[in-house]
């Protein structure tokens, strides 16, 4: 339980480096003299990085011992950020969102793993939702936090104490963590013999129109929320963290509900995710019917972390590191994605209309699972 702790904290810092950036965009965009539509191609290009990379990297480090691994993986996310927060422009930047992307679905991918592998019988599930509590930290504090500082010390401050935290964690991975070897040593070919399963493949397909529609609406969620609903931008970073807040409540809810009926329960969740994201348009500056319709959205968009991951490492039970590695490409993918149809959106219609066209994909997804279930007679 420990480990998975240490993990859970390595995902905060993990998950804050990626995502911060979506509180952020405003403040940089007004600063680079970019439209926010732009900025949030920095989101795209981190996870296509991770969408090409992450799969090779995971299975050509499959057998690392895991200790050394995630020390080298804080490391570089150290030296990335402190990269960001002095970069001169957004090509400098940009290269200091793709360092870290490179190493990010490595450490999901065997991170999830290794709470499984070490978790008591039958805990499998809870242990990865554990780790996955890093999710929903860098949401309650890692993201809104980052916004609520780069008001007060710029958003250069923000990845400077990021980089800062990044090599903290390091030191106490290096001091705390035990030596966790891979089960077995396998080769490159045995775990790409995963890609075979049509019901495999299906799952990973699910993966990327899911995470589509959660960040469509969530890489432009601070922009909706100053523009559509009238919040303050110094206010931004406090309505970030109650969105984070409210989804601790749904990474507990995944964690408990996805090892049972993970087709099932990913359906319901991406219904719900829908019904959040088109009334928080809806409701938009609507007082306490718009806090609700928001809690709704954020409660749905976390539970979809865990829920994901499950799903597809039980999908492919005989190479879950990788599977879990490629289920987070494929989640990057969708974010690519997403963030690509978000601008677009927002360029075209406003950042009024956001929800509408991400609660459309997120009901697509929900039906999608019709399509895949019976898949899982013939694996």
């Amino acid at each position: 339980m420990f480990t998975s702790i240490l993990l859970a904290v390595a995902a905060f810092v993990i998950v804050t480096t990626e995502f911060l950036i979506v509180g952020l965009l405003p403040a940089l965009a007004r600063d680079l003299h970019i439209a926010v539509a732009t900025a949030g191609q920095l989101v795209t290009l981190f996870a296509v990085v991770v969408m090409l990379c992450g799969p090779f990297l995971t299975a050509w480090l499959a057998n690392v011992e895991r200790k050394r691994l995630f020390i080298a993986i804080l490391l570089l996310f150290a030296a990335s950020n402190g990269l960001a927060a002095l970069a001169p422009n957004g090509w400098v930047l940009a290269v200091a969102r793709l360092l870290p992307a490179l190493a990010l679905p490595v450490f999901w991918g065997t991170a999830s793993e290794t709470a499984a592998q070490i978790a008591a019988p039958g805990q499998g599930g809870r242990a990865v939702s554990r780790v996955y509590l890093g999710i929903s930290g860098a949401m309650l504090f890692g993201i809104p936090l980052g916004t609520l500082a780069s008001d007060a010390i710029g958003w250069r401050g923000a990845f400077g104490l990021l980089a800062a935290l990044s090599l903290l964690i390091a030191v106490l991975l290096a001091a705390c963590m035990p030596t966790v070897r891979a089960r077995h040593p396998v080769c490159m070919a045995d775990q790409l013999q995963i890609l075979k399963s049509r019901f495999f493949l299906a799952n990973v397909a699910l993966s990327v129109l899911v995470f589509t529609a959660m960040f469509t609406g969530y890489t432009y969620l601070a922009e909706m929320l100053e523009q559509s609903a009238g919040v303050a931008p110094a206010r931004v970073g406090w309505w970030l963290m109650g969105f984070g807040a409210i989804g601790l409540l749904g990474n507990w809810l995944g964690g408990l509900w996805a090892g049972r009926r993970p087709l099932a329960t990913t359906a319901v969740v991406c219904a719900v995710l829908a019904v959040g994201m088109v009334a928080s348009m809806a409701l938009a500056g609507g007082g306490a019917w718009f806090v609700l319709a928001l809690a709704v959205w954020g409660i749905a968009n976390t539970a979809l972390y865990p829920v994901c991951q499950i799903r597809v490492m039980q999908a492919a039970t005989q190479a879950q590191a990788l599977a879990g590695t490629i289920n987070v490409s494929a989640a990057n993918g969708g974010i690519a994605l997403g963030a690509l149809i978000g601008g677009g959106s927002i360029s075209t219609w406003g950042a009024g209309n956001i929800g509408y066209v991400s609660g459309a994909i997120a009901l697509l997804a929900a039906l999608a699972v019709v399509a895949i279930r019976p898949l899982a007679s013939r694996r």
